[in-house]
């Protein structure tokens, strides 16, 4: 399928932020983002079910949409846009089979052989990183660099690119210019829960410039 990928891919985080996930998504969404993903580590799997209902209620309201962080049968059971997946999550072809062609579906890469192979699999975007060193994992993938995501971009033909981790209001123009279609960022948007929505608007002018 295809679907307009914003500049800014802003992703929660109930820890760094405090809040509900459905809190972050309003706030989010009030600063200008139309993509989220939910990405939850820590919730048991019923409360994170529910927390994802009521945020893709919010979604919904708002017609943005709403991506899962792993979790096909989440979105299989709400009917979410799609999902995101790691290199060890349920296979790409898998979660497509489950979710069908209209699904989203995003697949994490951390450098060039993996970004090839996830270039042949059906899926909508490419997720590449760390490009820079991260607080958001607990095991954080060896920092790619700017320099891998130029190869990247050069690897990969027209397939959205999605760039993550560690990127901020300061780097963030390097990034769009080593090659990135998006940015994907978490501390730098939600870590200060009074400031999210200003985080946003600040990013996506920024990535709009």
């Amino acid at each position: 399928m295809s679907f307009n990928l914003p500049k800014v891919y802003p992703i929660t985080d109930t820890r760094l932020s405090g809040l509900s996930h459905a809190e972050q998504v309003t706030r989010l969404i009030h600063g200008g983002a139309t993509l989220i993903q939910i990405r939850d580590k820590y919730a048991a799997h019923c409360e994170f079910y529910h927390q994802t209902e009521a945020a893709f209620q919010v979604a919904r309201n708002h017609n943005a949409k709403l991506i899962i962080n792993d979790r096909v049968d989440i979105a299989l059971a709400l009917k979410v846009d799609g999902v995101h997946l790691g290199q060890s999550d349920l296979p790409v072809e898998a979660a497509r089979r489950l979710l069908g062609e209209d699904a989203i579906i995003g697949f994490s890469t951390h450098n060039i052989t993996q970004a090839k192979l996830a270039a042949t699999m059906p899926l909508d975007y490419i997720a590449f990183g760390p490009i820079f060193q991260t607080s958001t994992k607990e095991n954080p993938d060896p920092v790619a660099g700017l320099a891998a995501l130029r190869e990247v971009r050069a690897s990969i033909g027209s397939l959205p690119l999605v760039a993550i981790g560690g990127i901020d209001l300061f780097n963030a123009a390097k990034v769009l210019g080593a090659g990135a279609d998006a940015l994907a960022t978490i501390s730098e948007l939600v870590a200060g829960r009074v400031e999210i929505e200003e985080n946003m608007r600040k990013m996506l002018t920024l990535a709009s410039s």
